[in-house]
Order: C-alpha cells, then sequence, then structure tokens
C-alpha cells in the first residue's frame, strides 16, 4: 500500500492520503509514505525532519546529489543505490544484532557486543606525574 502528499496523489491516483504520521515512522508492513519534492535540498529537509535517525537511502546515478545527501542527512547509516534492510548488525561485522541506536553517543545504529560494553582504565604507577 502507498500513501502520499498531494503532489504523489496527483501523479499517481490510487495512492492515499498520507498524514505527517505516515512519513515519520516504520509500518512493519508492506507499505511505503511517498512525498514528491522539488529539490535535493527539500528532499534532504524531509528526511531530517521525517526519518528515523536510524537508516536512510537514496537512489540517484548522480554522484554529486550521493555525496551531499550523505553529508547532510543525519542519519547512524546512510545508504546510496542499496536498501536499508542492509543496517543490520551481522551484515556490518558485528555479529548478532543485540539492538539498535539511534543516539549520537555512545552507540548510533546496529549495535553487537562490543558496543554495549563499557570500558574501566586501571592505570598502576609508583609515583609518576605529569608535567
Amino acid at each position: 500500500m502507498l500513501v502520499g502528499d498531494e503532489a504523489s496523489r496527483s501523479r499517481v491516483p490510487s495512492i492515499q492520503p498520507a498524514t505527517d504520521d505516515d512519513f515519520g515512522r516504520e509500518f512493519l508492513e508492506l507499505k511505503m509514505s511517498v512525498a514528491v519534492v522539488a529539490s535535493l535540498g527539500e528532499a534532504i529537509d524531509h528526511v531530517n525532519r521525517f526519518g528515523t535517525g536510524h537508516s536512510e537511502a537514496i537512489i540517484t546515478t548522480d554522484l554529486d546529489s550521493a555525496r551531499r545527501f550523505t553529508r547532510e542527512v543525519d542519519a547512524a547509516a546512510v545508504l546510496v543505490n542499496a536498501s536499508t534492510r542492509f543496517t543490520d548488525g551481522e551484515e556490518f561485522g558485528f555479529g548478532a544484532e543485540i539492538g539498535i541506536s539511534t543516539q549520537k553517543l555512545h552507540a548510533r545504529g546496529p549495535m553487537g557486543l562490543r558496543e554495549l560494553t563499557t570500558y574501566k582504565y586501571v592505570v598502576w604507577g609508583d609515583g609518576q606525574v605529569r608535567t
């Protein structure tokens, strides 16, 4: 099922009307929201407003557009001409995926055991100083 904005519905009448909530959610079914924008800048703004912060993708043959999209979209993983389904701990070589995070610190994106590990540094000395 497709839901979309007015511009997409004027091009494809079978697309159902979308709400803002439709653009900012993961459906977990065969459903997709469609928006028509006038420029790459508008597309980036739309993704940054409604995206998940986890995985975003661009389909393009224009290398400059791909570079700009990857630079300006705020997400843990930005894919060019590839499915967002590749954003997975095992696909990234992290082993079994334990969870995901859209936070910028400490872990962002797919997480394996290493990303859930904290560190403790133990320094032994016998009176050394730093000058």
